[in-house]
This record gives C-alpha cells, sequence and structure tokens, in this order.
C-alpha cells in the first residue's frame, strides 16, 4: 500500500498460514480458526506531529521518501468466516517478544505460542488476536517476536546495568552465565564505546552505599559482555546489587515500537487493499483493545500517555485497554538508551525511569516534581481517549506502587475518570507460583491466580465498547475505608505467626534526576500498602474467594532468605502460611488465627462459604459463571492440598 502523512505500514507479508490451526477445532457459532504469521514492513515520517516525540527518530537513517523504516513480526489468530467472529480486535501486547493472552486467559499449555486453544475462551467469543513485536532488543529464537528498529551509530552515553547472580530460574537470571562461585558474566544491553571511565560497585541491599570492596573486579570478555568477580570478603551473598556504568554506543531508536503499535492496528481496523482482516476489501474489525499483562501492560499506558492512541488519520486507535498487573508504572522505552525489559522492584532494578510521575489516569498536579499530567491527559485533548480497565494485584501494592493510582502526591483518594474503572485482587501475587530452584524466600508461595479475573473483565470492557454495557463498578483499596495504610500501620497490625516476618521495606519511590547515572534522588512520595484482618489477610479490592474462606494467610509479598539479601523483598513473588488443621495444633505453635476445625464444621461447611462467595463475585460480573464453577472446583480439592502443607 502506499503511506500516507507521517508513515504508516508500508505492506504486510504473510509466510505461514495455518488453516484451520487447533487440529480444525470448531468453536460453537464462531467455527474454526486461522492462524496467520509474517512480517510487518513500516516507516515513519520524523517530522510528523505524532511521531515527533520518539527519541531520536530525527536522527535515524532515511530512504527516499524521507522517512524512517522498519519491520516487525506479526502473528494473528482469527475465525476463519470472520463474519461469524465478534467484529473485535485483541491486541495482546507481547511480553519480551512472548504472547501471554492464551496461556493466561485461555490456559494453553504450551506456555505462550498459540498452537493450542486450552479452554478456548477467546474463540469461543469470538475474538480475533493479534501480536507484534515491538522491543528492538529481542533476541530471535524460542517463538518470540522481534523487531528491527534503526540504531544511531556513533551515538555515545552512560549506561547503568544491574545484575544480582541468585540463579533462581526467573527472569533476571537470562542475562547472566555463572562460571563459579566467585565468578559470573553479565550481557549487556548495548556495546562499550569506551571501557575508560566505567565502573563497578556492589550494594548488599537497594538502600545500602555502593561500594568497591576487597577483591571486587571486572574485566571487558568483548564489548557486550562483562565478567565480575565477586569480592572475596562475607559482606555480600547471592543477593548483592552489582552495578555497572560505562560509556556505551548505538542506542537503539526503540520508540518507534510505540508508532508500530499504533500503525499496525489502525492498518488491520481501517485498510482494504492487502489486509489480511478484510476480505474482498471490506474491513471486518468495528472495534479494537488492548490487552496486557505486567510490562505488556505498562506499555499500553505509556502508549496511551505519550499520544500514541490517535492514528495518522487522527482516529482512535484501541477503543479500550486493560493493563494487568502494571501499578503506577509505564515503561523505560522511549529514552535514548532504552532499557525496555526493566522495570522497578524494592531489591532489583529499583531506580530505573519507569516510576516518575505521572503516575494515575486523572489529570493532577505533583507539587514534588512541579508537573501536571495524567495517562489520559494527551488522548483527552486528542479527542481518542479511551475505555479503561486497569487490574492490579496485591504484589502490586507493595512493589509497582498501585496506591499511586488512586491517591495524589499529597496521599489523598482521587476520583477516577469516568472512562475509568479500576479493581485490585486481594490475597494474590503478580507472579504466577513456581518452584524456585535455590531457596530464595523464606515462606512457602502464594498459589494463587487472577486469570479468572482478567477473563471476566475483558468481557466486560467488550461490552463497554461494543454495547456501552457499563462495567463493574471500582473496586480498589483506599485512604478513606481504611484498607490504603501506610507501611507501618500494617505492619503493627499483622498478627505474630510462628516464623513469619513481616516486611520493614516496600519499593518506596523519590523523586529522581536521571539526567546523570546512578540518578539522583530526592523527595518522597506517600505510597501505602493494604490494611490487613486478624488472619493477616489484605483487605479492600476484590477478594479471592479464597480469602472469604480462608484456610491460610495468602499474601502479596515474599521476604528474601538467609544467603539472598535476606529481609529484602523478593521480586513480584507472593507468599502462603496455611492455617492450623486443629486447635491442638495451633496452641501448641502458638498461632493466633483459629484453626480450620474452629472455623468449619466440616468440609461441606467450607464448601457452602466459598460458594457463596464466588456467587457473589459472578453477581458483581467481575467472575464469569464458568469461571465460578471452575474455581470452586479447584477451591474444593485445594482443601486436601492444604491438609498436607
Amino acid at each position: 500500500m502506499s503511506v500516507g502523512d507521517g508513515g504508516g505500514v508500508l505492506r504486510i507479508e504473510v509466510t505461514e498460514r495455518e488453516s484451520p490451526v487447533f487440529g480444525g477445532a470448531e468453536f460453537g457459532a464462531v467455527g474454526p480458526y486461522e492462524r496467520l504469521h509474517g512480517t510487518v514492513f513500516g516507516e515513519l515520517d520524523p517530522g510528523h506531529p505524532l511521531n515527533t516525540g520518539i527519541v531520536n527518530l530525527d536522527r535515524a537513517a532515511r530512504n527516499t521518501r524521507g522517512n524512517v523504516e522498519y519491520r516487525s513480526d506479526f502473528r494473528i489468530l482469527k475465525p476463519l468466516d470472520l463474519d461469524r467472529g465478534n467484529g473485535c480486535l485483541v491486541y495482546d501486547v507481547p511480553n519480551r517478544g512472548n504472547q501471554p493472552i492464551m496461556p493466561r486467559l485461555n490456559a494453553a499449555p504450551d506456555g505462550g505460542h498459540p498452537q493450542h486453544a486450552g479452554n478456548g475462551f477467546l474463540m469461543r467469543r469470538g475474538f480475533t488476536l493479534v501480536w507484534s513485536g515491538w522491543q528492538g532488543d529481542v533476541p530471535p529464537g524460542n517463538d518470540r517476536l522481534t523487531a528491527q528498529f534503526p540504531s544511531i551509530l556513533g551515538v555515545t552515553g552512560m549506561v547503568r546495568e544491574e545484575f544480582i547472580a541468585e540463579n533462581t530460574g526467573l527472569l533476571g537470571d537470562t542475562n547472566i552465565q555463572e562460571l563459579s562461585e566467585d565468578r559470573f558474566v553479565g550481557a549487556l544491553v548495548y556495546p562499550v564505546a569506551d571501557p575508560d571511565g566505567a565502573t563497578l560497585t556492589v550494594r548488599q541491599r537497594e538502600a545500602d552505599p555502593r561500594a568497591t570492596p576487597a577483591g571486587l573486579a571486572w574485566r571487558l570478555v568483548d564489548d557486550r559482555h562483562v565478567e565480575i568477580t565477586r569480592p572475596s570478603g562475607p559482606d555480600f551473598d547471592r543477593g548483592a546489587i552489582y552495578e555497572f556504568i560505562y560509556s556505551a554506543r548505538d542506542p537503539i531508536v526503540m520508540g518507534i515500537g510505540f508508532a508500530a503499535i499504533r500503525d499496525l492496528v489502525s492498518f488491520l481496523r481501517h485498510a482494504a487493499a492487502d489486509n489480511p482482516l478484510a476480505p474482498g476489501g471490506r474491513p471486518r474489525i468495528r472495534r479494537a483493545l488492548g490487552f496486557g499483562i505486567s510490562q505488556s501492560g505498562r506499555v499500553l499506558r505509556d502508549l496511551v500517555h505519550l499520544g500514541f492512541n490517535q492514528d495518522l488519520a487522527g482516529r482512535r486507535v484501541f477503543d479500550g485497554i486493560l493493563p494487568v498487573v502494571a501499578g503506577s508504572r509505564r515503561t523505560c522505552i522511549n529514552w535514548q538508551f532504552a532499557q525496555a525489559g526493566r522495570y522497578s522492584r524494592q531489591h532489583e532494578d529499583h531506580s530505573y525511569g519507569d516510576d516518575q510521575f505521572p503516575f494515575s489516569y486523572q489529570t493532577l498536579t505533583d507539587p514534588i516534581s512541579g508537573r501536571t499530567g495524567g495517562i489520559l491527559q494527551r488522548a483527552r485533548d486528542q479527542g481518542v481517549c479511551p475505555k479503561v480497565l486497569h487490574l492490579d494485584t496485591e504484589s502490586d501494592f507493595w512493589q509497582a506502587r498501585s496506591s499511586l493510582i488512586a491517591t495524589d502526591p499529597s496521599g489523598a483518594d482521587i476520583a477516577m475518570p469516568e472512562e475509568v474503572r479500576i479493581y485490585a485482587v486481594t490475597g494474590v501475587p503478580h507472579a504466577p507460583f513456581r518452584p524456585l530452584p535455590r531457596p530464595v524466600m523464606q515462606l512457602p508461595g502464594n498459589p494463587l491466580g487472577y486469570g479468572a479475573f482478567m477473563r471476566a473483565l475483558l468481557v466486560a470492557l467488550f461490552e463497554w465498547v461494543e454495547h456501552g454495557v457499563a462495567p463493574p463498578n471500582s473496586c480498589f483499596p483506599s485512604r478513606a475505608d481504611g484498607t490504603l495504610v501506610p507501611l507501618a500501620e500494617a505492619r503493627r497490625t499483622f498478627p505474630r505467626l510462628p516464623g513469619v516476618n513481616f516486611p520493614t521495606v516496600l519499593n518506596e519511590l523519590r523523586l529522581r534526576d536521571h539526567s546523570v547515572e546512578p540518578p539522583v534522588e530526592s523527595t518522597a512520595y506517600p505510597v501505602f500498602v493494604q490494611s490487613v484482618d486478624a488472619d493477616g489477610n489484605a483487605g479492600g479490592g476484590i477478594r479471592h474467594p479464597l480469602l472469604a474462606a480462608p484456610l491460610a494467610t495468602h499474601l502479596g509479598w515474599s521476604l528474601r532468605a538467609s544467603g539472598f539479601a535476606e529481609g529484602d523483598l523478593f521480586t513480584i513473588q507472593g507468599s502462603m502460611v496455611p492455617f492450623a488443621q486443629s486447635e491442638a495444633e495451633r496452641l501448641r505453635v502458638d498461632d493466633p488465627r483459629p484453626s480450620v476445625e474452629a472455623r468449619y464444621a466440616s468440609r461441606d461447611a467450607w464448601a457452602a462459604r466459598l460458594t457463596e462467595a464466588v456467587d457473589r463475585l459472578v453477581a458483581d460480573r467481575l467472575l464469569l459463571a464458568e469461571d465460578g464453577n471452575r474455581l470452586t472446583a479447584a477451591a474444593r480439592a485445594s482443601w486436601d492440598v492444604y491438609q498436607e502443607l
């Protein structure tokens, strides 16, 4: 196709087509699906007003039309007969190249590749699913979707990298290769321009001073890898933070990723020619929803904040967005030396730039930074404001500062804009539970999840944008009802459980100056966590049914164990502390929480309370009936699991 003013999608090349997919399975009235895979070729005019905010775009090489070219992988899952679908495109923002919506909403078994229909939820409802590469530093392989964006050769700048060589098997370990107990190699996001002036420091905990103790050393393996030798003394364990600051070169124009999403979704909605979603030259997509979990949810918030929900023809890109477990953060994408995979936590990557004002969807004036803004402000000014359903978990109050979604910089509650509903699932961690190869956490992991709540909210968002049916009311902790409290108050009221330590830290936030590395911090923002009941379970928000009929204390936080920066928060995991089964056991261990036998006359009595909680959530449209039945069955089975813990 010919691109218009500002650039856009040049063409789409379909290189793979599986039709039908899922072994030809039929999904009710929608029928079978097909899968398309290929490459999007696009270009951008650096001078167009909707592109000028992309950092370094004006410095990139241009083609004969004066535009900057890029390409990215794409994948589409669509009804074989689009007229039998629901007319709604769901763009699942890839998370580091992976495609989370199928395993997380459809319970597909293969970890992300849409080859398995799982429970068929998205297909039965007729959604068309779209993915594309937007992150320009994702390596190919393992079915990841990649993007090729230009680099600005010869440009240099100081870059800071953090390494925690604890070998937990989690995402943060992928940039580290352990050589021995004393040495490891860290992969650098950008090539080293000049090793002179590079520095390496270590600190045991995030708040500790940076140090250069005896034995700490580094050497470049090549311009993309640094070998680090641990200090020789006993003061730094496997949770220690190694910080390498160096002069880097050739930054990627990573902000193109926002425009690439914008232009692909707009093309699939409106283009008549060469559009796989416009058979016979007639586009079939009426609505588009943006869906993203964690990093992907933060991308959605930033995309809207930066003005990319307006396409180059002035139209709305996403009618609605569902950012999940994004908290109050955004991204480190539209930066000169972007590090798109980083995200702030209390111990890990604490002071990267994904977390500064604005935090909330409402436009506010921040007396700390002196700025005025809101996530929706630019979209509102452009007349393309999307509907927003925002879902967080208990973990996100500890690690993603979710309270800043609902409070102003003075700590007072704020009202949400009419386009926004916010929800928090209490008792649930940010990351799905998984066994770890090392004893990094002080307590057992929390097995509760939030997939069922995402499904209900996706349906509600579709009904809102398609039929004008208002979604469920916001269900989020607040200062007014006493469910958002300072850390000290939550600590004071938490029950004294045997063998359980309550955190003394959370992922606090301060105003930062990122013009230097490491950044300089100044004034603190008020950040709150959820209050707790007599069992230690948090209050406010959507109460998971296993908090309404509890068999344990389910926590959104996890403390690091001895040998791994003990006492700091361990990434985005949760914890669980089962109740004693009998009063005799409870008294023996001095547990203040009533035992299971004291709470419930029988398993049937417990199941009745659980069913009542599930039915209430279904009635409030926070659970689908099918998920209510499934969750009840799974929870009933969990009675035996908890008995064994």
